[in-house]
């Protein structure tokens, strides 16, 4: 299952996107989504969950918690 992850540290990387989620399941796919030009976070990426069940749980326990100083928000993606 695909998801959404909003609101993220600018100095996050993949990896760290990719050790928030996979306490919570096996992570398939990860991608921090960067500007183009400065090569910069935007702030938000796309995580594949291997099983619809963990990425249930990923959105449970991480939606709306702090991540450094960041509240963030974790959502199926469309």
């Amino acid at each position: 299952m695909k998801l959404i992850a909003l609101n993220l540290p600018r100095d996050f990387d993949e990896q760290n996107l990719e050790e928030l989620f996979k306490v919570h399941g096996n992570v398939s796919a990860c991608n921090l989504v960067l500007d183009d030009k400065s090569g910069a976070s935007k702030g938000f990426g796309f995580v594949e969950m291997e099983l619809e069940e963990e990425a249930m749980v990923a959105i449970e326990k991480l939606h709306g918690t702090k991540v450094n100083k960041n509240k963030i928000r974790v959502k199926p993606a469309k």
